[in-house]
């Protein structure tokens, strides 16, 4: 660690430590109220919804904790420390300054909700370790990779058979993220792909494809916080003008096909193919045994298992949205819970494979038990990122970070005027990053962005866009993103190398979308502002690489 990110990380810790303090010194000392709108006992000085002056609650004040937590992992490169630490400052701010009204906070609103809230989706991730165990334990990843190495050519083939399939399963983004880092894994370690540019193409097609799928966890989320009826319609009239989420496709085809990578990922890309190693630096955690391939595997044993997860868990998630109710498929989409759905048909489909693994004699019954504890070893270190920055995520909210951007938002409304959708965007942008959700950011912007613009205008649907958009993006650079740390989980990538090779590549096209922003909110034209967009996608690339190559000799 240099010496500035030495100072840097001791400020941070001392600032801490002096909010423990003043939280020791003046526990008690201040009179709480109910509040309705937070669900909680806390102190009139926080809560502007309250009457009080809102020092702390529902200000700029909000947004610190992730604010700590972010700076220290980019500082540090330790991911685990710096979110308890961001958890930490939000519990003192929320329990303002109460030494066990912090402890409180930590550990109930903080770490058990996490666990509780996100149990669902902490079982399919163990259930699909086992799955990945199971099939490395069978040899179907070993069998993947043989067939691969006469079928897949180059590095660029491995690279756009990783997008093709992420673009294919686009029904939820943690579904995506670990399915088709399960599925490539292999190919791609064949072909000197670094792990960290595998996690940013599995990022690439995870939110932002189901970000423009009619049919997806993300439409039914967008659904649920648009006026009543509204929802779905919104969602589809606004794919047109998403534009960070089509550009970032566009991204990913066109350095590809480039053969080209700039910033932090050219060092990782380099180290792969001269040095065949996957990972630069930070943890390898290979957790998964994996069997040489023979006579006796077969592809089969790696394309039965993914396709019955895929099937188990499509058919899990109109279920439980309701399909043998009377819904439609559109209606069971829009009504589903991932975090019930996805569980329900990952244990059908556990089930399935390992009975069809017995019966092709692939593997012993005590041998798929044995799966069960490695599939859980290789997912716990995204369970505890994840945990953690759910905990950040429910002290951000804690603290009334809505109210902030809500009455930010709505009080500049007229006075933009056309400018309106690039801000949005740019807000959604630092409010996803910030609190590391763009499902949270949905439900703060939506409701604003449908009541500031004239209903069934074209500018209501390039602000829903704008919305939308900035959310995905915001979410994709953020440290604490589920989406993030799944698409790290699901490529089996150090999560801070990840965050740091993924960030330059979402900033570039973060840019160029807020640039056609600016542009359809005075064109209002998609004919003529998607047309644009790819192109000036394709030309800042051509324009980066012509700077980089420039600079290299």
């Amino acid at each position: 660690m240099t010496k500035s990110k030495k100072i840097t990380l001791l400020v941070a810790v001392a600032v801490i430590l002096a909010l423990m303090v003043v939280t020791f010194v003046t526990d008690g000392h201040n009179a709480t109220i109910d509040c309705p709108d937070c669900d909680s006992l806390i102190s009139s000085l926080l809560c502007e919804t309250c009457g009080g002056e809102g020092v702390v609650r529902g200000s700029l004040w909000a947004l610190l904790p992730p604010v700590i937590a972010i700076g220290l992992a980019l500082i540090t490169k330790e991911v685990y420390s710096s979110l308890f630490i961001g958890i930490l400052a939000g519990g003192i701010l929320y329990s303002d300054f109460s030494f066990t009204g912090t402890l409180d906070a930590v550990i109930n609103d903080g770490l058990i909700s996490a666990v509780s809230g996100s149990a669902g989706i902490f079982i399919f991730l163990v259930e699909l370790g086992i799955v990945v165990a199971l099939i490395n334990r069978a040899g179907g990843s070993a069998a993947f990779g043989e067939w691969a190495k006469t079928h897949i050519k180059s590095r660029v083939g491995a690279m756009l058979a990783t997008f093709v399939l992420g673009v294919l399963i686009f029904v939820d983004d943690y579904f995506n993220c670990l399915t088709v880092g399960s599925v490539m894994r292999p190919v791609t370690d064949s072909k000197r792909v670094s792990r960290a540019k595998l996690a940013y193409i599995i990022d690439a097609t995870a939110a932002p494809v189901c970000m423009i799928a009619p049919i997806s966890s993300w439409a039914a989320a967008v659904s649920g916080y648009a006026p009543e009826g509204e929802g779905l319609k919104l969602f589809i009239q606004a794919i047109p003008y998403n534009f960070y989420s089509i550009l970032t496709l566009v991204f990913v085809v066109a350095i590809t096909l480039m053969k080209f990578d700039y910033g932090a990922m050219k060092i990782h890309e380099i180290n792969a193919i001269e040095n065949n190693d996957l990972y630069t630096c930070g943890d390898k955690n290979e957790s998964s045994e994996e069997v040489s391939a023979s006579a006796k595997n077969k592809l089969i044993d790696l394309i039965f298992p993914v396709v019955a997860l895929i099937v188990s868990c499509v058919f899990a998630l109109v279920y439980v949205g309701g399909i043998f109710d009377g819904a439609s498929i559109v209606d069971a989409f829009a009504n589903t819970d991932a975090t019930v759905g996805l569980p329900w048909g990952g244990l059908v489909a556990l089930v399935i494979i390992i009975v069809y693994m017995l019966i092709r004699k692939v593997i012993t019954f005590k041998e798929s038990m044995d799966c069960v504890p490695q599939g859980f070893i290789a997912m716990v270190p995204a369970i505890l990122i994840l945990t953690f920055a759910t905990a950040l995520k429910n002290m951000t909210s804690g603290l009334g970070a809505k109210y902030f951007v809500g009455d930010l938002m709505s009080g500049q409304a007229e006075a933009l005027g056309s400018m309106l959708p690039a801000i949005i965007f740019l807000v959604a942008c630092v409010l996803a990053f910030a609190t590391g959700t763009s499902w949270g950011t949905f439900g703060i912007l939506i409701p604003i962005v449908t009541a500031i613009f004239e209903p069934g205008s074209t500018l209501l649907i390039i602000g829903m866009s704008a919305c939308l958009a900035g959310a995905v993006c915001g979410d994709h650079c953020s440290p604490i993103s589920d989406t993030t740390i799944m698409s790290s989980a699901g490529g089996q990538c150090n999560h801070l190398n990840h965050v740091s090779t993924q960030m330059p590549y979402a900033i570039t096209v973060a840019a160029i979308s807020f640039v056609m922003f600016v542009i359809a909110g005075f064109v209002q034209n998609i004919f003529i502002c998607l047309p644009l967009g790819i192109v000036l996608t394709v030309a800042t690339l051509f324009a980066i690489k012509a700077v980089t190559n420039k600079k290299a000799n």
